[in-house]
């Protein structure tokens, strides 16, 4: 629980360890904005999904948006868990933290990806 506090109040990662290299800290950020970007750019294909593609049958329209909004919202939340994790570990000297979210979300743009793929050389019509 002490981690998420850390979203609210960043200011109190300053009371650990030792500040870090400037350069780390903006490449951090920059990592985090990245995330960012990639959550936006998700919810924005769930919406595309659902609203541009009425002739899709209904629960394969609504399960693609669904799993691309869903992508969305989990990258923006671990774009902060992530960019706290690293924040410490930096101040703590400590390794950073490894993850399996970039291989998580990648297997799921794919499926997705594949089932657009599958629907544009197949048709969509139900």
């Amino acid at each position: 629980m002490t981690g998420l506090r850390l979203w609210f109040a960043p200011q109190r990662i300053r009371k650990e360890g030792e500040t870090p290299d400037y350069r780390f800290s903006l490449a951090n950020e920059r990592t985090f904005l990245a995330w960012v970007r990639t959550a936006l750019a998700l919810v924005g294909a769930g919406f595309a999904v659902d609203q541009f593609l009425p002739d899709l049958r209904w629960g394969v329209r609504v399960g693609m948006a669904l799993a691309l909004l869903a992508a969305g919202a989990l990258c923006a939340l671990r774009a902060v868990n992530h960019w706290v994790r690293c924040e410490r570990a930096m101040r703590r000297g400590e390794d950073l933290p490894m993850t399996r979210f970039p291989v998580l979300l990648g297997l799921l743009v794919g499926v997705v990806a594949v089932a657009m793929v599958v629907l544009v050389l197949f048709g969509w019509a139900g």
